[in-house]
């Protein structure tokens, strides 16, 4: 959304955010987690994670429920503005940046911000192609020792507004919301190119595997879905230790 005035712009991010968490009032919502203590939305949670969902999702994880130590990546462009200020509505901290303009300014940000916060990503925004994952998310993971978790939705029933590149997926009155967490999938700090390509590959194959199966309507989501063995393990005992 473009509008040249700073007021405008937040008053229609306002009007917004207040229509959609209206319209939240009749939708039921639950999640699946493999691990419990990787739901955002609970008051005890230990650690803090990097969430990982794509875009045309973006809707869920910020209505779905209170937000408790959230952050949230958003694109340093002018149109990130609107984002932002609907955010800081929700009680979520906008981090403005993204792989073009102020990304590494944003990357050192976020690195401070997830050892408070968790911080959700679009890695396929904003600007796409769809559902493609870039590797900002593996970088910060890698640098500031938390988690990713992969994190999909399932809707029984919304409107989707066409965008130049994707959707935006919006759940309609009295619908379903299921948000289904994987496992955490920690990075080495030391990881070389060859192993972040292969982790980058790994969620992105894990995202297209649980979007295909909550957007299944015909049959129930098999959850979890089996992590390849090269993948299963918790991760370095350092990384492990921070992330407490």
């Amino acid at each position: 959304m473009k509008l040249k005035s700073p007021l405008l712009t937040k008053f229609a991010a306002w009007l917004l955010v207040r229509g959609i968490q209206a319209l939240y009032l009749t939708v039921r919502r639950s999640e699946v987690a493999i691990d419990d203590d990787t739901n955002p939305c609970r008051p005890n949670v230990k650690g803090r994670y990097l969430f990982c969902t794509w875009h045309d999702t973006i809707v869920m994880p910020l209505f779905h429920g209170p937000q408790i130590a959230t952050a949230g990546m958003v694109s340093g462009h002018t149109d990130g503005s609107f984002l932002a200020y609907a955010m800081e509505f929700l009680n979520i901290k906008p981090v403005r940046g993204s792989s073009g303009k102020r990304g590494v300014k944003a990357l050192r940000e976020a690195i401070t911000v997830v050892q408070d916060y968790h911080i959700t990503i679009t890695p396929d925004g904003p600007r796409g192609p769809r559902r493609v994952m870039k590797d900002g998310i593996i970088f910060l993971a890698a640098k500031s020792g938390r988690p990713i978790v992969p994190l999909a939705y399932r809707v029984s029933s919304c409107w989707k507004i066409s965008g130049k590149w994707t959707d935006l997926v919006i759940p309609k009155p009295f619908s379903k919301v299921t948000a289904f967490l994987d496992k955490p999938i920690y990075v080495p700090e030391n990881a070389g190119r060859e192993e972040l390509d292969a982790l980058t590959q790994e969620i992105q194959q894990r995202l297209d595997a649980m979007y295909q199966l909550a957007e299944d309507d015909s049959s129930d989501v098999p959850w979890p879905i089996e992590i390849p063995k090269t993948f299963r393990a918790e991760g370095p005992a350092e990384n492990a230790q921070r992330a407490a």
